[in-house]
């Protein structure tokens, strides 16, 4: 199995956004403030133009791995833009690890080229699907930091991000709410203009069903916390499930497409 391999400019764009996200992940607690915020901003601007040349430089690709950087990306900003708001939310050196990791697979796995007579539209199709890819791995992050918080309450401890509970837990829904609502109009754009989209009207495939599946948990979540007052254990534990089928939905189908028996569709 031959894979595809990204160009020079790629590789020295990734390596350098993931030299950068390096120094805030390896060295958070030896930099200031200043410093680890300007560390990753830096890797951030350089994922940025990572993922631009790799959608308009030379011959456009897409794939599981471009996938994961952007949905990376994407919660990287939502951090940043969160840290204004809540300058105590500590989360700066997993992102920072998570960053690279994704931008290093993403150049060793670009993808497969973009048929150039694909409809105009598919890229806003695209956009909406690794959108709601974002906002329910921040859900996910988020989810995370409020079991954390949780567990150094119950033991007496100092939870450290300095964000009560309470509004950790009203932030994870609020991204959960806004995903739903995205991948709602994603799996309905894909259904009602899958011919327009990519040639065939939609099908029963493995990225059909569980992205439905996906959908189903998403939504007994957002019922159970509006009529039952889910939350806690069983809200995160669901949230999890959620967005595993949903990863398994694109990425996973896209990564046994692309890897395991290396075709393009």
């Amino acid at each position: 199995m031959i894979l595809p391999s990204a160009s020079p400019v790629s590789w020295l764009l990734a390596l350098a956004a993931a030299a950068a996200y390096a120094v805030p992940a390896m060295a958070s607690a030896r930099l200031n403030a200043i410093g680890a915020r300007n560390a990753l901003l830096l890797a951030w601007l350089l994922h940025a133009t990572t993922l631009v040349w790799g959608l308009w430089g030379g011959a456009p690709r897409f794939g599981f791995a471009p996938a994961l950087s952007m949905t990376a990306w994407l919660v990287l900003t939502v951090y940043a833009v969160e840290r204004q708001l809540f300058p105590q939310l500590q989360a700066r050196w997993m992102l920072a690890a998570l960053g690279a990791l994704a931008v290093v697979l993403a150049v060793l796995f670009p993808g497969q080229p973009l048929h150039v007579a694909a409809s105009a539209w598919l890229p806003l199709h695209l956009a909406l699907g690794i959108a709601c890819y974002g906002l329910f791995a921040a859900a996910v992050v988020h989810a995370w930091l409020m079991t954390r918080a949780e567990r150094h309450i119950r033991q007496a401890e100092d939870p450290q991000n300095g964000i009560p509970l309470l509004t950790l837990e009203r932030l994870t829904f609020r991204f959960v709410t806004a995903g739903f609502v995205l991948l709602t109009a994603t799996l309905l754009a894909g259904w009602l203009f899958g011919e327009v989209l990519y040639g065939h009207a939609g099908r029963w495939d493995h990225k059909a069903v569980f992205s439905l599946l996906s959908w189903l948990t998403f939504a007994a979540l957002l019922i159970g916390r509006s009529r039952f007052g889910w939350r806690g254990r069983i809200a995160v534990r669901m949230l999890y499930a959620g967005a595993g089928l949903l990863l398994l939905a694109y990425v996973g189908s896209r990564f046994v497409l692309e890897v395991v028996l290396g075709r393009s569709a």
